[in-house]
């Protein structure tokens, strides 16, 4: 994009305060989704500033703060929506803490409706050993998928690199579950370009990354990895459960 277009996208934020229409939506994803499929990832965030301005955040796990960091120069003052699952390492609380303190976003913690204390009451002790899936469902997926209900485009970090069920990510999608357009400036970037870009900028990495963690989920859930392992065979160890049902 020139510089006309990146002064564009920040004046622009904030001027689309109105929804679309679930259509105007997919028109804009059937158009876009191919122009930018191969653009630089501060193009992608770029276009997707200008074009829903207040109704466009970033999401972080905070395993990383590569995506931030790319948002924080492109769009300064960008929403960044952190979910606070209650079983979160020690870690990645401080991470996000890190990022908030000195990346200029607008950091934004969520947490689902019941604490862990009473959603242990009503289903039970530990529901992630009982019923990883419904603890998932309870505790991410619809804590961000309400927090969402206010934007009409969410940019997130997945890359076609991490898992076989990745590799057909989109740099532009629809999301179908939650009716917004999901954004992936990342998706063509592999594990070395992630790697340059941390050390080149100085990026914020969860320290467990470098402790045996090369992906990141809620403590309980999460072990560490052997040198050699797939980078994910440490979420939800010993199930076939691979994703928690935010990117599925």
């Amino acid at each position: 994009m020139t510089t006309a277009t990146t002064a564009a996208a920040r004046a622009n934020r904030g001027s689309q305060t109105h929804g679309r229409s679930p259509e105007e939506l997919r028109e804009l994803v059937s158009h876009w989704g191919a122009e930018l499929e191969l653009a630089p990832a501060e193009h992608i965030i770029e276009w997707a500033a200008a074009t829903f301005g207040e109704r466009f955040c970033i999401t972080s796990s905070m395993g990383d703060a590569v995506l931030a960091d790319l948002a924080a120069k492109t769009v300064p003052g960008v929403d960044v929506v952190f979910l606070d699952t209650g079983y979160h390492f020690v870690e990645t609380i401080g991470t996000r803490d890190a990022v908030e303190a000195t990346l200029n976003v607008n950091l934004l913690t969520i947490t689902p409706v019941q604490s862990v204390a009473e959603q242990d009451a009503a289903y039970g002790k530990d529901l992630y050993k009982t019923d990883p899936d419904l603890c998932c469902a309870l505790r991410k997926v619809k804590p961000l998928a309400d927090s969402l209900a206010s934007y009409d485009a969410w940019a997130t970090g997945l890359r076609r690199a991490e898992t076989h069920n990745r590799v057909i990510a989109p740099v532009i999608g629809w999301d179908a579950k939650k009716g917004k357009v999901k954004v992936s400036p990342l998706a063509r970037w592999s594990d070395e370009q992630v790697e340059q870009y941390i050390v080149d900028n100085g990026v914020l990495v969860n320290p467990l990354v470098y402790d045996g963690y090369p992906s990141i989920g809620c403590a309980p859930c999460t072990r560490r990895v052997a040198p050699g392992e797939d980078p994910r065979s440490g979420r939800w160890a010993g199930t076939n459960k691979t994703e928690c049902g935010i990117h599925s």
